[in-house]
């Protein structure tokens, strides 16, 4: 049984640093320091530890933030899990515990950033909890030192979950498609990262994400039509 705790005790907040290395393989420099994990859990963050017993296996860090007008949300900034307990549900329990945490503290919205050309993320963030993407960032935090990067800038979608609201049926008028095998190259992020913007500019919010045998696909419904 996995078990989702607040940490609040430094070594529980150390652990989850450490977690980094392990699950990315960052060097120090691209870690989010111990002193981030204490702030968060000061300011209204959240800092939550997925333990199989007494051993962490995943994390989650989110830190708070305030929309032009005063409203408040959730920046989840990093979640990980150990391989082994990889598509075993953590990532999810850990993402239901975010939303349990944000509603009690009067909070009806998550935002996160998630690699477009990671499929299996994409559909666990847009089928399985429902949220929306309409904003994409070049290069979000530079090129980095984990080898899960593949070397490649840190293109993101802007993940957007409304704890408040269930999606309702739209008119799907343009997709994306990713391929799953050799996806990872310079050229099909180029080509996705074009065709994501262009969507944006020109009023298209991600709603769906479709499975293939061999490809995926993000499905896109003009902003007009929702809801």
């Amino acid at each position: 049984m996995i078990e989702i705790r607040e940490l609040v005790e430094l070594p529980d907040l150390v652990t989850a640093v450490n977690l980094q290395r392990e699950i990315w393989g960052f060097s120090d420099l691209d870690l989010l320091p111990v002193r981030l994990f204490v702030v968060a859990t000061k300011i209204g963050g959240q800092v939550l530890g997925a333990f199989d017993g007494d051993r962490m296996v995943g994390f989650s860090i989110a830190i708070p933030g305030a929309k032009p007008g005063g409203r408040a949300f959730l920046h989840s900034q990093m979640m990980g899990v150990v391989d082994g307990y990889r598509n075993a549900g953590v990532g999810r329990l850990l993402k239901f515990r975010q939303r349990e945490l944000a509603l009690a503290a009067g909070i009806n919205l998550i935002e996160w950033t998630f690699d477009p050309l990671e499929t299996k993320n994409a559909y666990f963030n847009i089928e399985r909890l429902g949220a929306v993407v309409s904003r994409y960032v070049l290069n979000q935090y530079g090129n980095t030192s984990s080898k899960l990067h593949a070397g490649l800038p840190t293109d993101r979608c802007i993940a957007e979950w409304f704890l408040d609201k269930e999606k309702t049926p739209v008119d799907i008028t343009a997709r994306i498609e990713v391929p799953y095998e050799g996806a990872r190259t310079r050229e099909v992020q180029a080509r996705i990262s074009q065709q994501f913007l262009e969507h944006f500019r020109a009023g298209r919010t991600v709603v769906r994400f479709e499975r293939g045998e061999t490809r995926g696909a993000y499905l896109l419904a003009d902003k007009d039509g929702l809801q």
